[in-house]
């Protein structure tokens, strides 16, 4: 789709831009896991997420991590973010697209910018996790290459079956 871009957000609007994207995230992430409630309030409690989005700058500083800001005819409709896990890998995290958006590319033009500027950096693997309900977006990913992969930090042993990690070569 034409109208369709992907660039870092770097000003303070940008990264407000970035944060009510989030948020909007966070808000599908609690509805998709309605039936365990547990998980959203474990991993997005309300209070340490908008810590979190007050530290995303930090969290995802370069030269190891960035953030982008995906728009579709000008207007801030999707986000994602990497940031160094481990030796010559990154991990992908909150890509996000505002439901008025989807179906529009823009969820794969992020995740490709993604992958071509962490290549760019130097990591050679590309990591994620998603949440099983999310079914579009793991298909998301498995079309663009990603296949399933162990854990990459420690789960609690009670979300084991519903988080899903993906990985893949750049």
């Amino acid at each position: 789709m034409t109208g369709i871009a992907v660039r870092p957000a770097v000003s303070e609007a940008d990264l407000d831009d970035v944060r009510r994207l989030c948020r909007d995230y966070r808000a599908a992430l609690v509805a998709a896991t309605r039936d365990r409630p547990e998980i959203a309030e474990t991993y997005y409690a309300a209070g340490e997420f908008e810590t979190l989005l007050a530290d995303l700058p930090n969290r995802h500083a370069p030269p190891d991590g960035a953030i982008w800001l995906g728009t579709v005819a000008g207007a801030p409709r999707g986000c994602g973010m990497i940031h160094h896990v481990g030796p010559a890998t990154c991990e992908i995290k909150r890509v996000f697209v505002a439901d008025d958006a989807r179906g529009t590319g823009l969820g794969k033009a992020i995740v490709a910018h993604a992958m071509a500027e962490a290549r760019a950096r130097g990591y050679a693997r590309m990591v994620l996790d998603t949440m099983r309900p999310l079914v579009p977006a793991a298909r998301l990913y498995e079309r663009l290459g990603f296949a399933p992969c162990p854990p990459f930090y420690e789960v609690d042993p009670e979300f084991a079956n519903y988080i899903l990690f993906y990985g893949r070569d750049l």
